[in-house]
């Protein structure tokens, strides 16, 4: 995916939602579109038949493609589904509370968090964890007095990622990252700065995992910089996310986080509740929940990165393969 528009949720939680929760009304009064169009009708031709539905999709890459997805496999149940490109999550939360947006695909930890800070202030304990039901729970609770409901979650995620080489995760005998802290080498980690502070990364990888952390490389998150560093071997070990679709590109493979350092983003549904929160609308998107995984994802990401293919595309054939709508 596009690691240069995205988000990083190092933190465990949305940054943004700081200055959120002094001035939620603000955001309302911004733009929706970038362009003030969205980008028209999904590829399923339904007629409205069941009525309109307004999928927001954030910019960058993947986002984009669950949006598709969204939209076309609702489409092709009879629904009027249309997608609009907001900015980030500042714009699109207000309108989805507003119903003027009715589903954005959505990550479980950090749109938590999100709900969390928003109402609670920055000072607010945190309520995602690395337990994916759990943090699920606590979305679902503050979702609700939001006029907002979390769908279930499936088996795709992403969240943060620690890669190495794979010529040095041979080397070195490495599958996880508790291999990394029991094989007692010094790591330089090319990620953000801010690494060098958030318990999800340096701190964390030294605390958890006993990884000798020497330096952080501040070359950001998942960035083409970050990987050439660790492929030239001047860093040992990036920052990415699960589903970054280059990484096979740099010789790259991630290792697995055995100890659970990392919040569950799991991917879901989140829909304005008056609207589109029906049973219909849930058993619809629940279809394609329940198939997706994160492989799956990483696959939809590099078709459209790598081979330049169009978001919609993309979606309507993995669909159709995977019998969740009519050819």
């Amino acid at each position: 995916m596009s690691m240069n528009s995205r988000r990083v949720r190092t933190a465990g939680a949305v940054l943004g939602a700081l200055s959120l929760a002094a001035g939620l009304t603000a955001c309302g009064g911004d733009s929706l579109e970038d362009s003030g169009k969205g980008s028209g009708k999904s590829s399923g031709d339904s007629g409205g038949k069941k009525g309109s539905l307004v999928i927001g999709a954030a910019r960058f890459t993947e986002a984009k493609v669950m949006a598709e997805l969204y939209a076309r496999i609702l489409g092709d149940a009879g629904y009027d589904a249309t997608v609009k490109t907001v900015q980030n999550r500042e714009v699109y939360e207000p309108e989805l509370r507003k119903g003027k947006i009715d589903i954005v695909p959505e990550y479980a930890a950090t749109v938590a968090e999100y709900l969390n800070l928003a109402k609670n202030g920055p000072d607010a304990k945190p309520v995602a964890s690395s337990d994916a039901d759990a943090t699920f729970a606590a979305l679902q609770k503050l979702a609700e007095p939001a006029g907002l409901k979390a769908l279930p979650h499936g088996e795709a995620v992403d969240q943060n990622a620690f890669a190495v080489t794979e010529a040095y995760a041979k080397q070195h005998d490495l599958k996880t990252l508790s291999d990394l802290g029991e094989a007692k080498l010094k790591v330089k980690v090319a990620a953000g700065d801010e690494c060098e502070t958030r318990p999800f990364c340096g701190p964390g990888l030294k605390s958890k995992y006993g990884i000798d952390v020497t330096g952080i490389d501040p070359k950001g998150v998942g960035t083409p910089q970050a990987k050439q560093a660790v492929k030239n071997g001047s860093d040992q070990l990036v920052l990415t996310t699960t589903t970054d679709a280059s990484l096979k590109s740099y010789g790259l493979v991630i290792l697995d986080d055995d100890k659970k350092l990392q919040n569950a983003d799991n991917i879901l549904p989140l829909v304005n509740a008056k609207d589109a929160g029906g049973k219909a609308i849930a058993d619809v998107l629940d279809k394609l929940t329940k198939t997706l995984t994160t492989q799956d994802l990483v696959e939809l990401n590099r078709k459209v990165d790598a081979e330049r293919e169009k978001e919609k595309d993309v979606a309507s054939d993995y669909l159709t393969s995977k019998g969740l709508i009519k050819k």
